[in-house]
């Protein structure tokens, strides 16, 4: 690990280097903009690094040598107080025009206790000048491992097996005649130790009534062999814990208060999305204390699996109706453009599909009605970048357990289900 340190230390020096030598964009080939970065984890504490995005001038990320990288440090000075993200991307031109670029991706990153090194080969093409309608294929070699568990929120969803990952995925973003809709594929084969391959497909459209009413449709498959590591398990309402590390709010525990996740209240949209179940998922993720001494209560790791799916598949429906906030939000200068607001009435139902031997079993559906406000200033590509708060109460469970069917369930939320 100290190889690892002097060689992120060597890199930073190197760019800043770069930086200083050609600081100018009229006077030099390229340039490397600095800025500076912030963060929270529980292990790391506060995390301050600096982030370094390296271009030729004028081409505003849509160029060759495009440098995407940052190097931060802990201040509580964990085991691993450095880490770093390094992304290099190189178009191919010859497989490339404006808007439907070709391109290859180096990326390597070691952070929050998670090894990702790999190579990626990327094309996409885009439907005239307008951004949003495109489509993309990717593939996508990777070595990774997850090496320190301290930074799972929940550490029964992670292996720390040595893993070689192909992952190919596609997606299409469109309109027709409804509105806007997306579709997106993606399977994965995992080569080391016990083989097992992924498999997902999720599909979205936007009906739109009029300004203020409309219905958002989602269907999703997930599949997963026999050993698969639990990190790309599905459960009934919540996205994969692989996908958590896609987003620096869930990267790590901490970030969100770990008493806020060990509620049950707080739900990261993706996956099946059955989120009425969120609470009694997240129950099921996590080890219990029991008495060992009558004076003393001890916690120790038990014999049991968190409540997971090899196979679901399920279907979610959002019904935006009027909102005088709406109304208010739409007469905003400006501010209008890249801020809504919705609210919303939804159904969610989907059922194991009983892929593999001792799968958990059953179907699953609830009701309730939500609040979200968005953020989103979209990139170059016309894809979305920034975030999604939910307010949502499901008030309907098919399966309540001990509960009554109908109850006031309070759940916040990061992320939209259905982001078109």
């Amino acid at each position: 690990m100290a190889r690892t340190y002097f060689l992120t230390l060597l890199l930073l020096t190197l760019i800043t280097g770069l930086k200083t030598h050609e600081s100018s964009a009229q006077t030099s080939g390229y340039e490397v903009l600095p800025s500076p970065d912030l963060w929270y984890n529980a292990v790391d504490g506060i995390r301050i690094g600096i982030n370094l995005k390296g271009q030729v001038p004028g081409t505003f990320e849509d160029g060759p040598h495009r440098l995407d990288t940052g190097v931060w440090l802990g201040l509580w000075f964990p085991d691993n107080p450095l880490s770093y993200y390094i992304g290099y991307t190189e178009p191919i031109t010859s497989w490339s025009e404006f808007g439907s670029e070709a391109n290859i991706e180096l990326i390597s990153s070691i952070r929050t206790g998670y090894h990702n090194h790999g190579i990626a080969l990327n094309k996409r093409w885009q439907q005239g000048f307008d951004e949003r309608r495109y489509r993309e294929v990717r593939l996508y070699n990777s070595f990774e491992k997850r090496f320190n568990s301290e930074y799972t929120p929940f550490e029964n969803l992670w292996s720390e097996e040595n893993k070689f990952l192909t992952t190919f995925s596609a997606e299409i973003n469109d309109n027709n005649r409804f509105g806007w809709y997306q579709i997106r594929v993606g399977a994965s084969f995992q080569y080391l130790n016990d083989a097992y391959s992924m498999f997902g497909l999720s599909g979205n459209q936007n009906i739109l009534f009029n300004e203020y009413w409309g219905l958002k449709v989602r269907v999703f498959t997930g599949l997963a062999t026999a050993n698969t590591a639990p990190e790309y398990l599905h459960s009934r309402s919540m996205k994969p814990a692989i996908g958590w590390m896609h987003s620096g709010v869930t990267r790590a525990k901490g970030t969100i208060p770990q008493s806020w996740m060990e509620s049950g209240n707080i739900q990261v949209a993706g996956g099946a999305n059955i989120r009425g179940y969120t609470s009694r998922d997240i129950e099921s993720f996590q080890r219990t204390c029991v008495d060992v001494f009558p004076a003393d209560a001890m916690c120790i790791e038990q014999d049991f699996s968190p409540l997971l799916f090899n196979s679901i598949a399920s279907l979610n429906l959002e019904l935006d109706y009027w909102n005088p906030v709406i109304k208010i939000f739409n007469e905003i200068p400006y501010a209008s453009e890249f801020m809504r607001f919705r609210s919303y009435l939804f159904y969610d139902a989907g059922m194991s599909l009983e892929l593999i031997d001792q799968e958990p079993t059953g179907s699953f559906s609830n009701a309730g009605t939500g609040f979200s406000l968005s953020i989103n200033i979209p990139d170059y590509r016309g894809k979305q970048r920034g975030f999604v708060l939910r307010y949502e109460i499901p008030f309907w469970l098919s399966d309540p357990e001990d509960e009554n069917s109908f109850k006031v369930r309070h759940l916040f939320g990061f992320g939209a289900i259905i982001s078109l």
